[in-house]
């Protein structure tokens, strides 16, 4: 997956948006203000801070080793880095984007929820 395609899988959501609160180099992308994405498009290798259920980040984590790894200053039971450099498949990263995604929308309250109005 390149830069550009991850870029536009996050930004494919339902209210997702880009941010750059840390640096103008990392793209944050939120959700109604939560963050289901964290990521440096411009580095080699591209890697991406996703959100994950714990139970499947440990199952990820040993499925495939050096690609999956704890979250990179996250809180490691709840977010994964992943190396989005062409060694996993395409499939499998837009999963995992997904997944983070409705992770974060699940977590909110029941109002915001309803205005979202996924299918």
């Amino acid at each position: 997956m390149t830069p550009k395609e991850l870029r536009a899988l996050c930004l494919s959501f339902n209210a997702a948006v880009e941010d750059f609160p840390f640096n103008p180099e990392t793209s944050v992308f939120k959700v109604l203000g939560k963050m289901f994405a964290l990521t440096d498009l411009g580095a080699r290798p591209l890697t991406a801070n996703l959100k994950c259920d714990p139970d499947d980040a440990v199952r990820l984590r040993a499925e495939h080793a050096g690609l999956i790894v704890p979250g990179w200053h996250m809180n490691k039971r709840h977010w994964n880095t992943v190396t989005a450099d062409g060694a996993l498949p395409d499939r499998l990263l837009r999963e995992l984007v997904e997944d983070s995604y409705d992770l974060v929308v699940a977590g909110l309250p029941r109002a915001d929820r309803l205005r979202l109005d996924r299918p």
